[in-house]
């Protein structure tokens, strides 16, 4: 009895040495993996010109790999056990699957990375995809891994998914929708990073900084930033500027509103006094030809005369205002270009400015809207127009003054 239990002693010491041995071993070989080849391949990924390797470092893909040394060390070394190692295997098994799948996720981050260097990927995202793919990779490997542990057959588990499938169904309802909307969404080409989108009823105008299976991210103007589920963009309407962008041009429409009571023709004075401007004068030379040939031998004095056709001071300034504005280098003039009227109403004549700049930037369009505008209202007492507004506290002050006078 005694010489059994000194046998089993032994062996017990034997097995504690060997798997003691076992381990020290796996330990220096993950130092080594981690300390000297891993320094190497960083440094060797840093000298080329090469950007994937990069990435692969970057996203740790390769640290990763260093996890895998051990385990393959231990592996191979339960062969030399002549007990029972069953259990161990299985173990170092199931930790061969989890380095796998961390290894796969983070390949998968890294062709990401290297997708994002090309001009495509504004166009054409996928990070939807990568982290379907994940969320893919790491459920295969969460039952590989326990079939391992308990090893049984994986497709037994498989089989019995099929019954979960409603399950399945309305725990992921939100990954599926969202798997849909981004599949129309890159289909149809509806949204990329860096578009200008609005949508009113969720608050949302501003920039789109991330496009993911789940949500999109955009960045307010007011530099606030607001997450939509992916597929709200597909149940509900958005606006997006992107088409101004790469047209080239952003419209401007704007109306200044004229004093009806201060509209009226033009005598021989004003037209002489309006020719001095270069702008009106190719505009005036050709008028004034037409309405002499128009107006020949018919009635009327001096003055203006509604027997002939006659200049009108509004429009000699619209004539004035499309000149002006043709020869602004900040107008595009191959697109919509118009100086109209729009009916009459109780707040004045509008005379709407209907343009498009040739610089998109939200700033230098402001700019160059103000400029255009800040010319044209000071221009209007030179045609003997007044701005139409409304009386203000100023108003009242200086009619209660001229009634005290």
């Amino acid at each position: 009895m005694d010489n059994t239990k000194s046998i089993l002693e032994i062996l017990a010491a034997e097995a504690a040495l060997g798997v003691g041995c076992l381990l020290l071993v796996a330990v220096c070989s993950f130092l080594l993996a981690r300390k000297v080849v891993l320094r190497l391949v960083t440094q060797a990924a840093g000298r080329t010109n090469t950007r994937w390797d990069d990435a692969l470092v970057e996203r740790g893909v390769v640290s990763q790999g260093s996890y895998l040394v051990p385990a393959v060390v231990v592996y191979f070394g339960l062969d030399f056990f002549s007990f029972d190692t069953e259990i161990l295997a299985r173990i170092v098994r199931a930790w061969f699957v989890f380095c796998l799948v961390i290894m796969t996720s983070r390949l998968l981050g890294a062709g990401a990375d290297i997708y994002e260097y090309y001009p495509i990927s504004n166009r054409r995202p996928i990070k939807g995809y990568i982290q379907l793919a994940n969320l893919i990779v790491f459920l295969i490997g969460a039952i590989l891994a326990l079939c391992t542990l308990l090893d049984i057959s994986p497709w037994g588990i498989m089989s019995g998914l099929g019954a979960m499938t409603a399950l399945l169904i309305l725990v992921f309802r939100d990954t599926i929708l969202s798997l849909v909307a981004s599949l129309q969404i890159a289909a149809y080409d509806m949204v990329r990073t860096g578009d200008w989108i609005e949508m009113p009823g969720l608050g949302v105008d501003g920039d789109v900084i991330d496009v993911s299976l789940h949500t999109v991210r955009v960045q307010n103007w007011d530099k606030t930033i607001i997450t939509v589920p992916t597929h709200r963009l597909i149940q509900d309407s958005f606006k997006n500027w992107r088409g101004m962008t790469e047209a080239g041009g952003r419209r401007i429409k704007r109306s200044l509103l004229v004093d009806q009571t201060s509209i009226k023709f033009l005598d021989q004075a004003a037209v002489y006094r309006l020719s001095q401007i270069e702008n009106l004068q190719p505009y005036l030379a050709d008028k004034m030809s037409d309405l002499a040939n128009a107006n020949r031998g018919k009635e009327g004095g001096e003055g203006p005369s509604l027997n002939r056709r006659e200049l009108t001071n509004i429009g000699t300034f619209r004539a004035y205002a499309e000149a002006y504005l043709r020869e602004n280098t900040n107008i595009h003039n191959e697109m919509t270009f118009m100086v109209r009227q729009l009916p009459p109403s109780s707040n004045g004549l509008p005379i709407e400015i209907y343009v498009f700049s040739n610089n998109t930037d939200w700033e230098s369009f402001e700019i160059i809207q103000a400029d255009i505008f800040d010319h044209l209202l000071a221009s209007l007492p030179t045609f003997e127009l007044r701005l139409f507004q409304l009386p203000t506290g100023f108003d009242m002050r200086i009619m209660a003054d001229g009634r005290k006078a």
